[in-house]
């Protein structure tokens, strides 16, 4: 038995995963533990779960992955301080700490997790093999063109290749600072929500604006190519040098500086949303093309930060040249602890890689997290002093969850293991009646405590998808990865 340990940690999403023999048991992020959102903390949390749901302890594991080179990004920190100084000394010196204290000595901050008794291998991926390992490994293809977009890994922030049986190979990538992912994040930043946080509000913000800055945006900010290459005037932009992701000149040319938080949204930022998530559009789509170009391959692995933007994926699959795609669930950091791991079991290990014969991907509907019994549950709720009516019967739960939606009630759901990943795909889920036109606010509001404009995720059987939605019959979406 071979058992592999993948994490992800100290930027942001932090996560474990855990492969055995090729098989995906466990996988869950720090933040679900912690309740602290993004938790970029070592996932201590994740790790003693993964290795519980599997029954062993840290000294029976035979590898322990890392899901980038803390080097590689060290040098980028050094080279990008020393091209813009005295500039940026700020920023340098608040990044300093973590660096000397925990990044520069992972194999030391891995062991102390582990309790010592891990005294085997440490492995290290670049950011970007392990987004292509957790798109293409888990998918159901045999042969896939592989695509990453993403904020920045060591030194890319893009990259493009191919996978077969069980090796990926990445042959071209964008590099920092020209990012796709950091582009996005600086038009988060400047509507007034925090970065690596807040990319799915201006996503959800679009919808409600007009994209009058698209040619602003393409004259002023980026130089794009036919192929999805780009490069930005980074004069308009201080995540280089600055605690800001923009400067005054870009303040300037989108008339006043970034909104406050929490400070109302205005008609400009919802045009200015609009406009970045068109423009983010256009770039994905001809990157997916370019790619189809280079491989010839009829299927398309995505993972990376940036393909979370559903919105984007869709045009992909709709307007775009592969005839199936397959999105890494949790495409963004969290990802590349599971990404690592499999990239040891079959690229580094040469472990033989079977595609499912049922088309079905790897990845268990990613519901790869802990799970509750019964017993925990109802001693859980006794202890809180809960009101509850037990089901024997599944039946007679199910018509009485559909009462309620149907009278506009909002409904907890819990089953099942804990989903991998950001999106809630149905094992910790709040339902409500989507033919209601009042449910978004009674639930953005009264329930989640957020924006108001806040979409949220319809469910549908699959063989009823095309009444529906514009999508293939046979399309499978269990991932809430495409609108």
């Amino acid at each position: 038995m071979t058992s592999i340990l993948g994490i992800s940690a100290f930027y942001h999403d932090s996560a474990a995963a855990l492969v055995v023999d090729g098989e995906i048991v466990a996988a869950a992020q720090e933040e679900r533990f912690t309740r602290r959102k993004h938790d970029y903390r070592f996932p201590q949390h994740a790790i003693d779960y993964c290795l519980s749901e599997a029954g062993l302890n840290p000294a029976q594991l035979d590898y322990v992955g890392f899901y980038d080179k803390p080097f590689l990004k060290f040098e980028r920190l050094l080279e990008t301080y020393l091209a813009y100084a005295p500039r940026g000394f700020r920023s340098f010196l608040k990044a300093m700490p973590l660096w000397l204290r925990q990044k520069l000595h992972l194999p030391r901050e891995i062991g102390r997790g582990l309790k010592g008794e891990y005294r085997k291998r440490y492995i290290f991926t670049e950011h970007h093999e392990s987004h292509a390992a957790s798109a293409f490994f888990p998918s159901p293809f045999e042969k896939a063109a592989i695509l990453t977009l993403d904020g920045v890994g060591e030194w890319a922030t893009a990259s493009y290749g191919r996978g077969e049986g069980n090796r990926i190979t990445l042959t071209h990538e964008l590099r920092f600072p020209h990012s796709l992912g950091l582009l996005y994040s600086a038009f988060t930043y400047f509507t007034g929500f925090r970065v690596n946080s807040g990319e799915y509000k201006l996503m959800g913000l679009a919808p409600y604006g007009e994209p009058k800055y698209v040619d602003l945006i393409y004259e002023k900010l980026l130089d794009l190519k036919e192929d999805g290459s780009f490069r930005m005037d980074m004069s308009y932009f201080n995540y280089c040098a600055g605690l800001t992701m923009t400067s005054r000149k870009f303040d300037r040319l989108f008339g006043g500086p970034p909104r406050k938080p929490e400070s109302p949204i205005t008609q400009r930022e919802m045009d200015i949303a609009a406009s970045i998530q068109k423009v983010t559009e256009e770039i994905m789509l001809r990157c997916a093309r370019h790619v189809h170009e280079q491989t010839g391959l009829p299927n398309l692995c995505l993972a990376g930060g940036v393909a979370l933007n559903c919105v984007g994926n869709g045009r992909i699959l709709r307007e775009g040249p592969f005839e199936n795609i397959w999105i890494q669930p949790a495409a963004g950091d969290a990802g590349g602890a599971l990404g690592v791991a499999l990239f040891i079991w079959y690229q580094l290990l040469g472990n033989p890689r079977v595609p499912a014969a049922d088309a079905d991907d790897q990845q268990h509907g990613s519901l790869l997290g802990p799970r509750f019994t019964e017993e925990q549950i109802r001693s859980f709720l006794d202890n809180v002093g809960a009101v509850y009516e037990q089901f024997d019967d599944d039946d007679a739960l199910c018509d009485r969850v559909a009462e309620l939606l149907a009278s506009e009630k909002v409904v907890g759901w819990m089953q099942g293991r804990m989903e991998f990943g950001p999106r809630a795909l149905g094992s910790r889920s709040i339902l409500g009646d989507a033919r209601s036109p009042r449910m978004q606010s009674v639930m953005n509001l009264k329930i989640k405590f957020r924006e108001s404009f806040r979409p949220f995720a319809p469910s549908v059987l699959q063989e009823r998808v095309h009444e529906y939605f514009t999508m293939r019959p046979s399309q499978p979406s269990p991932y809430m990865l495409l609108v």
